[in-house]
C-alpha cells in the first residue's frame, strides 16, 4: 500500500509525462500501479467501494424489517435468528446480525426524535420537578426543584412528602422568592395536578384549578412517561442529587436534622444562581432581575385551602388544640395563626401544622396522633426554662443577707440546705458565721459551713468544732498512729493458743 505521499509523485510523474511507463519510472514504480491509481483518480473514490454481493438473508430482508418495525427498533438479532432458521434460511448467525443492525439503523435514522432549540421568552415558563432527598432519621425526603427557563434560575425546597399541601406551599414559597408569578407551569401528571387521561386529554385536579385561578397561572402538564420535554428541571434535578444527597462521589455526611438539609438547599442555590451559566454566559441572579419585569404579581395572601383548618396559638402557651389533642409549636408563634391537618392512616397518621409568614407557607411541626390527656410536645418548641422551685439559689435581700453569701458557695450552700432542713435560728447561726469569718479566714469559714451542709450539722455550736478541727489537723499525708493508740492488731488471743480453756472464762467471754 502506497503511502499518500508516494501516490502524489505518482499522479504528479503522470501528469508530467503522460506515460505510464515513464511516469512509472520516474515514480520508482510499476506502470501497472501507476494506471491504477490514474483509474481510481479519475473515478472520484468510486473504485475504494466494495462491490456488492448477493448474500443469504436477501430473501429474508423484507420479513426482518417488519420484525424491527413491528419491535419499534427494539428486536434481538438472537431472536430474529431463530425466526429465520425456521423460514428455512440457511446462513450463519454473523450475517444475520449485521442485517438486522443494518435494517434497526435505518429504522432510527427515519424514526428519530429530532429537538428543536427552543427559544425561550423572559416571564413565560417556570418548569418544576421532584428528587429523591436524603433520609434523614429513617424517614425519606424529597427535593422540589424548580427552574426558570429564560433566567436558568433554579430553587431547590426540602419536602418531607409530595402531598398537596406540600407541593402548594414550595410553589408559594418558589413564586415569592422569583418575585413574581410565570405565566406558564410546566409539570409531571402527579396526583396532585392531574387525576386521569380522557382521550388522551388531561383531568386537572380541582384543588389544582383553584390554587391556579388564586395566583393568576397556566398550568401545562408534559406527556406521560416524556422526560425530554421538560430536560431543564430534569437536568437541575441530577444536578441537585449530586450536590444535595450524601454519596461516595460528593463525600457528603449523613443531615443530623431536617432544618440542616433546608439550609445545604439554600445554599446550594446560592452557588447554583450566582455562577455563569454554560449556555447564557451570565449569572442567573442577573438574568432574573431583567425576567422579573415581565412577571406577574404575586398575591399578598396565600393560597391557604390546601393547608387544613386555622387555629390561634395563645398567648403564652405554644400549644394547639386540634380534633382534642394538643400539639406543641415553635415559641416564636405565640398569638399567630397556623393551620393543622392530618396526613396518612393508622399508624403512619400524622399532624402537620403550617405558618403563613412573610416568606409564604412553612411547616412549623409535624407530629404523631396525640390521645385526650396526652399532648405531643418538642422539648426544641420552647425556649430554655428558668430555674425552678427545686433550683432555686439564695438572692440576698438586706446587707446581712449579701455579706453572709459573699463567704462563698459554701455559705449559699449551708443556706439552701439548713432551710431545707427547717433549722430554727438561721439568722443567728448567719450572724455567729459572719462573726468567725472576722476572727479566722473568711475561706476557711466558708468550707466550714458548706462542711456542715453536707453533714447536715445545723446545731449552734457545730460550726466552732468543725473550724478548730480543720485548723488542728495535720497537713495531708502526715497522718500518723501515736504510740499509745494503735491500729495494728495484737497478740494477746495468739498467746493463749493450746492453753486449756477456763469454764469462766468462756462464760465471760461468752457473755462479751
Amino acid at each position: 500500500m502506497k503511502s499518500a505521499e508516494e501516490i502524489m509523485k505518482i499522479l504528479d510523474a503522470y501528469d508530467l509525462t503522460g506515460s505510464l511507463r515513464d511516469a512509472g519510472e520516474l515514480a520508482g514504480c510499476s506502470h501497472h500501479t501507476v494506471k491504477h491509481y490514474v483509474q481510481r483518480r479519475a473515478a472520484a473514490g468510486e473504485l475504494d467501494r466494495a462491490a456488492a454481493r448477493a448474500q443469504l438473508i436477501d430473501a429474508y430482508l423484507d420479513k426482518v424489517e417488519e420484525w424491527v418495525e413491528r419491535s419499534q427498533g427494539k428486536v434481538r438479532a438472537d431472536v430474529a435468528h431463530e425466526k429465520l432458521l425456521a423460514l428455512g434460511y440457511a446462513g450463519s448467525e454473523r450475517t444475520t446480525r449485521r442485517a438486522v443492525a443494518a435494517v434497526k439503523k435505518s429504522y432510527r435514522v427515519g424514526n428519530v426524535r429530532v429537538h428543536r432549540p427552543w427559544v425561550t421568552e423572559p416571564g413565560m415558563w417556570l418548569q418544576y420537578d421532584y428528587g429523591d432527598g436524603p433520609r434523614i432519621d429513617g424517614v425519606k425526603t424529597v427535593l422540589f426543584v424548580a427552574w426558570l427557563a429564560w433566567s436558568r434560575f433554579r430553587v431547590v425546597i426540602a419536602l418531607r412528602d409530595k402531598t398537596m399541601p406540600s407541593v402548594f406551599a414550595a410553589l408559594d414559597q418558589t413564586f415569592r422568592r422569583l418575585g413574581g408569578v410565570p405565566t406558564y407551569v410546566l409539570t409531571d401528571n402527579e396526583k396532585t395536578v392531574t387525576t386521569e387521561h380522557i382521550a388522551g386529554i388531561a383531568v386537572r385536579n380541582q384543588q389544582l384549578v383553584t390554587f391556579a385561578e388564586h395566583y393568576s397561572v397556566v398550568v401545562h402538564t408534559c406527556v406521560p412517561v416524556d422526560p425530554a420535554s421538560k430536560g431543564g428541571t430534569e437536568s437541575s434535578v441530577k444536578i441537585s442529587k449530586a450536590d444535595l444527597v450524601p454519596r461516595e462521589t460528593n463525600l457528603l455526611d449523613e443531615y443530623t436534622s431536617f432544618a440542616e438539609l433546608e439550609q445545604a438547599c439554600v445554599a446550594f442555590c446560592e452557588k447554583v444562581n450566582t455562577r455563569p451559566h454554560r449556555i447564557t454566559k451570565r449569572p442567573p441572579v442577573e438574568m432574573l432581575a431583567e425576567e422579573r419585569r415581565r412577571l406577574h404579581p404575586v398575591p399578598a395572601l396565600p393560597h391557604t385551602v390546601a393547608f387544613g383548618t386555622t387555629r390561634v396559638v395563645p398567648a403564652n402557651t405554644p400549644m394547639v388544640m386540634f380534633e382534642s389533642g394538643q400539639y406543641s409549636v415553635p415559641h416564636a408563634l405565640l398569638g399567630e395563626t397556623v393551620w393543622v391537618r392530618t396526613q396518612g392512616v393508622g399508624v403512619d397518621e400524622q399532624v402537620v401544622i403550617v405558618h403563613v409568614g412573610d416568606d409564604g407557607p412553612v411547616e412549623v411541626a409535624r407530629h404523631a396522633r396525640a390521645t385526650p390527656g396526652s399532648p405531643k410536645i418538642n422539648d426544641d418548641h420552647f425556649p430554655p426554662q428558668p430555674p425552678g422551685a427545686l433550683e432555686r439559689r439564695p438572692r440576698a435581700k438586706s446587707a446581712a443577707e449579701s455579706e453572709f453569701l459573699d463567704l462563698g458557695e459554701g455559705a449559699a450552700l449551708w443556706l439552701v440546705e439548713a432551710a431545707a432542713a427547717g433549722t430554727t435560728k438561721m439568722r443567728v447561726k448567719m450572724a455567729e458565721a459572719l462573726a468567725l469569718a472576722k476572727l479566722f479566714d473568711p475561706v476557711e469559714v466558708d468550707w466550714a459551713l458548706g462542711h456542715a451542709a453536707v453533714h447536715s450539722r445545723f446545731a449552734e455550736a457545730d460550726l466552732s468544732p468543725i473550724l478548730d478541727h480543720h485548723a488542728t489537723r495535720p497537713a495531708a499525708g502526715e497522718h500518723r498512729a501515736g504510740e499509745q493508740s494503735s491500729l495494728t492488731q495484737g497478740t494477746s488471743a495468739w498467746a493463749r493458743l493450746g492453753q486449756p480453756v477456763n469454764p469462766s472464762d468462756s462464760d465471760e467471754e461468752a457473755d462479751a
